[in-house]
């Protein structure tokens, strides 16, 4: 098996998303590789897109077969077009545009012996079982890896054997566990004390860990892995340190992971003697049937010429009989199985085995693709060696709805495949269907891709709404597929810069570099290109963010219009915000969501599930302390807001305070405002005029390191000398505080070269000026020239005789163009905007002996970053397809759907019945309510007033209100006087909440929502919102 020798460049800008997830080794691994994939109708295409997207070395396709009409229900690179055409060759061009970078081959011949050996992994998709067996057997033969994947219909398998001794490096994927250190005692076995309780947690099943950043016990920084062992007051032996100097501060511990070794048996023995990957032993049971069904319907194959016709009674009672009498399974120990088949789910899987689904497609296809990336780069655990994944739950529990075979024949169209699961009636239904998607990402093209090949919203009467206020960014094209590289505006252009951080793998030729020109919206681009998949799909594209600033966009007539929504967006509030419009509108809400190889899809429907909680709500934008972050970091996560901050105040703000000042003509002598001379001084720095060279913004720079990472220090220290202690007799640099200390200046450190480098760049940036980005010269530069003395500026005052210096030396500096404000940009890395903020907080990190985060992982932090990868997106919008087909069969009880989680790492599959929402009752009177129910009252014809508004409540529901609220504001309260009661009783509704609201009803808005509390209720109760209807 031959690694792909074709030299090229690892794109980092295109994989940014993808590497925060693979990590860099893994990622130049998949570049290497040389994959073989036999069959592309839907799952083969799935497979093959995510392998494309995610940059494969080299993709063969093999599929001689013609297209038919089923092929088009779940393979989107096919259409009308094609059929009887080759798959593979009609296929094969829209394939490779995914990304130009992987080489995409055809072979149309036999695959061979000879063949197989040019590859690392071969997948197989919609093949015989002979033909699994004799390549299997070969493949077992010469360590390729292997793998078989097929669906039939709502159900789905995927084998994996990838030899008798493959070596995973990185079992789980997840960062190695690192944590500060209190404390290292001397002795044997020296005991080791973190200095945050919650790391204990996390290190209780760690056996090896490394040292780095330690002062005093320097024996153990970057020592050979040491075990370790937890004791029961939260301390960890690490073995002798007796002849190790005594410990001093600061140094951080960090897990070291081990490799592993998985074995996999060839599919002719795992056939017989499955092991299966499964959650619970029902679900190994429920798999073991499954696997009887698979072997059943391929022998049915055999001796038909055909699989089972849809929904055909006797073809599936042929199929049961088969499994009935196939040769018992036995135990890997080779014991017979004693679980009995399950014949009633060989049946139905039989039944409806003649289908092809998108969202099972593009479920089974990511996870199989997730395998092969597995097999190439040695990270996270393969499948062990059986999944079977179904759906059936999608199909009606009451047998009498069950689909016919007349209703689900061959119409001759795209949906013939689908269509033999469901029906035509129900392919009607869903083309009548009118959605709003929320996000057109990566989880959103998917989704918009299966959307279009599902039918959805396809007739006259029907539609897809897409909203999506974000524009297209070359890092989107590794895993939002609807998008290519002209869908961002770029030219071929040189830049003035060359490509920082790009791995040249062994490559004479330099890399494109592409500077955008006009980003297009995302969601026009998908709306386009989901019309391009099937035409009679009409999808709107909105570009208006889904927020309270557009409810006159998205309010009453939209959502009257709207048979539910799906949301696909990447931040807690904004699904929260889209969640409380489908409660307000009673409108279904599916829902998924992806960080790495973690994925979730869940549903949400009106008075049958729990409404959509959204826990993270409160603290994902949480920050800390403003005293923290200044002076008493400690965690890394404080050292990168603080170096944050540090760029916005000397880069964006204090150049629009001086362009807004010169622009108004004011002199800046005449301003005296203290935060406005703190700016302006720490601009200025030790500079007493405008820069002019590049030596001077070095200059510069090397003030501004002396001031924050020396001066400011010290000045901290005298305001609070370490020996502080407080009223209480405690010591004031006590935990959780950590004791500082300043740095000095080392042209020697790459870290403090790293942050003048950056800080002089973006200083001559923002004046106009050239910079550089040589690194030796500036080492010797630095050595000539003394280290300033910013002192003064350490101080947060200043007295008048320095206020009066820095208003003479701005009334000099202040002469020339306006300056250029630096806005932060995250995703260019040859712009020194990330250099600085991570030289910056690697270095604040030292002050206060914190262990600090590199540059990537800065980066994920500062810029908010969600890992992501193809796989995990594809996966939960195929489990989001699912349950939509469950919706649009509405009504289905609460038994029919699921809540998704799975973790593609860990061969981790969880789905489980969503909870039903709570009931709630009040003791006053005698109805119940949940939290999809609201109190409706119409405002009547002439509109009643408020006192009527009231009567009504208590003679229909019994409820005596205290108070009643719009918003905030208060329209009534038992605790006014008697005299403001009656005035605000009499007037109508809207009259009093014009009255102390500056809300004025629209014309079209159809409800006000009023919220009110009553005599008697608990402090847990929780009335329904009372819609008042106008």
């Amino acid at each position: 098996m031959d690694v792909l020798e074709t030299s090229k460049l690892l794109d980092e800008e295109l994989y940014s998303r993808q590497l925060y997830v693979l990590g860099l080794p893994a990622m130049q691994r998949l570049q290497g590789a040389k994959v073989l994939l036999s069959g592309l109708q839907g799952l083969g295409a799935e497979v093959a897109k995510n392998l494309v997207l995610m940059g494969v070395g080299s993709l063969t396709l093999h599929d001689p077969h013609p297209t038919c009409w089923s092929d088009l229900a779940a393979q989107f690179f096919l259409s009308e077009q094609d059929l009887g055409k080759s798959r593979a060759e009609a296929s094969q061009e829209l394939v490779a545009r995914l990304n130009r970078a992987v080489q995409v081959c055809i072979h149309t011949g036999d695959i061979t012996e000879d063949l197989l050996l040019d590859f690392q992994v071969v997948v197989l998709t919609a093949s015989d079982l002979e033909e699994q067996l004799k390549v299997g057997t070969l493949c077992h033969k010469h360590r390729v890896c292997f793998l078989v994947a097929d669906t039939r219909g709502l159900v789905g398998q995927l084998f994996c054997d990838f030899g008798e001794n493959f070596t995973v490096q990185d079992p789980t994927g997840a960062e190695p566990l690192t944590a500060a250190i209190q404390h290292i005692s001397q002795g044997s076995p020296g005991i080791l004390t973190l200095r945050e309780e919650d790391d204990l947690r996390n290190f209780r099943d760690v056996d090896l860990v490394t040292f780095s950043g330690i002062e005093g016990m320097v024996e153990l920084n970057g020592c050979a892995p040491r075990p370790i062992h937890m004791q029961k007051d939260g301390t960890l032996e690490i073995g002798d340190t007796t002849t190790f100097s005594c410990y001093l501060r600061g140094g951080a511990v960090t897990e070291v992971k081990r490799p592993k070794t998985v074995s996999h048996k060839p599919l002719d023995a795992a056939l017989l003697q499955p092991r299966m990957v499964a959650q619970s032993p029902q679900e190994v049971c429920r798999a073991l049937s499954l696997h009887q069904a698979f072997r059943a319907l391929h022998m049915f194959q055999r001796l038909n010429g055909h699989p089972p016709k849809p929904w055909d009674p006797v073809d599936a009672d042929k199929v049961v009989d088969l499994a009935r009498a196939l040769k018992p399974l036995r135990r890997t120990d080779g014991k017979p199985l004693e679980e009995p088949l399950d014949e009633a789910l060989v049946r139905t899987v039989a039944l409806s085995s003649a289908g092809g689904l998108s969202p099972m497609a593009v479920m089974l296809g990511a996870v199989a693709a997730q395998e092969v990336l597995k097999a190439v780069s040695g990270k996270f655990m393969p499948l062990d060696q059986w999944l079977y994944f179904d759906a059936l739950d999608c199909l009606p529990e009451d047998g009498e709805l069950l689909p016919n075979p007349e209703d689900c024949s061959p119409r001759g169209c795209r949906y013939d495949g689908q269509i033999a699961v469901f029906g035509a009636g129900f392919q009607k239904k869903l083309s009548c269907q009118r959605y709003l998607l929320v996000g057109a990402g990566a989880i959103g093209c998917e989704l918009l891709k299966g959307f279009a090949l599902m039918g959805l919203g396809a007739a006259s009467s029907g539609g897809v709404t897409v909203a999506d206020m974000d524009h297209i960014e070359r890092s989107n094209l590794s895993r939002q597929f609807l998008f290519r590289l002209q869908d961002i505006g770029v030219s071929a252009c040189p830049s003035p810069y060359p490509m920082s951080r790009t791995v040249l793998l062994q490559c004479p030729l330099p890399p494109s570099i592409f500077l955008p020109s006009s980003q297009r919206p995302k969601a026009e681009v998908a709306a386009e290109a989901t019309h391009r998949l099937n035409s009679d799909v009409k999808v709107t594209p909105l570009t208006d963010p889904l927020d309270p600033t557009t409810e006159h966009i998205y309010g009453d007539n939209f959502f009257s219009r709207v048979d539910g929504v799906v949301a696909a967006v990447d931040s807690f509030q904004a699904r929260h915000y889209v969640a409380t419009r489908c409660i307000h509108y009673l409108k279904p809400l599916l829902e998924a969501g992806m960080q790495g190889t973690l994925g979730s899809a869940s549903v949400f429907i009106p008075h049958v599930t729990e409404v959509y909680k959204a826990l993270g709500t409160d603290s994902e934008d949480a920050s800390a302390p403003v005293c923290t972050v200044r002076h008493f970091p400690t965690k890394v996560v404080h050292t990168l807001q603080w170096a944050r901050d540090e760029f916005e105040g000397l880069f964006r703000l204090s150049a629009e305070t001086i362009n807004r000042h010169q622009q108004a003509h004011t002199p800046l002598v005449d301003t005296s405002g203290p935060q406005f001379l703190t700016l302006l001084q720490v601009v200025l720095g030790v500079l007493r005029k405008r820069p002019q060279t590049w030596k001077d913004c070095v200059v510069w720079a090397l003030g501004q390191w002396q001031l924050c990472f020396h001066y400011g220090i010290k000045q901290l220290l005298r305001r609070y000398p370490p020996d502080k202690v407080c009223k209480d007799g405690a010591r004031f640099w006590s935990a959780p505080k950590l004791l500082p200390r300043p740095l000095e200046f080392d042209t020697s450190q790459d870290m403090h070269l790293l942050y003048v480098l950056a800080a002089a760049n973006l200083y001559a940036q923002m004046h106009g000026l050239s910079g550089s980005q040589d690194k030796p010269a500036l080492r010797e530069m630095l050595k000539l020239l003394p280290l300033p003395d910013p002192q003064y500026l350490a101080s947060a005052e200043l007295d008048p005789e320095q206020k009066q210096g820095l208003h003479k030396a701005l009334q000099v500096w202040s002469v020339g163009p306006p300056l250029q404000p630096l806005m932060f940009e995250k995703d260019d890395d040859s712009n020194f905007h990330m250099d600085f903020v991570a030289a910056a907080a690697s270095l604040r990190a030292q002050n206060y002996g914190i262990p600090p985060a590199n540059w990537t992982q800065s980066k994920r932090i500062v810029g908010k970053i969600i890992p992501a990868i193809a796989t995990t997106a594809g996966a939960v919008a195929g489990l989001v397809g699912l349950e939509l087909y469950k919706v649009v069969g509405m009504p289905r009880p609460l038994s029919a759907f699921r809540h998704s989680y799975l973790r593609l790492a860990e061969n981790n599959f969880s789905r489980w019945i969503p909870p039903a929402p709570a009931v709630q009752t009040f003791h006053h009177v005698e109805w119940t309510w949940t939290c999809w129910d609201r109190l409706k009252v119409p405002a009547g014809q002439p509109e009643r007033t408020l006192k009527s508004l009231l009567d009504h409540l208590q003679e229909k529901y019994g409820l005596r209100v205290k108070m009643l609220l719009q918003g905030s504001a208060q329209l009534y309260s038992v605790r006014w006087s008697p005299e403001k009661q009656a005035q605000c009783l009499s007037l109508r509704v809207t009259e009093r909440v014009q009255q102390v609201t500056p809300c004025v009803p629209k014309p079209e808005q159809r409800v006000l929502v009023l919220e009110l509390s009553c005599e008697g209720e608990r402090d847990d109760t929780t009335f329904p919102p009372l819609h008042y209807e106008l």
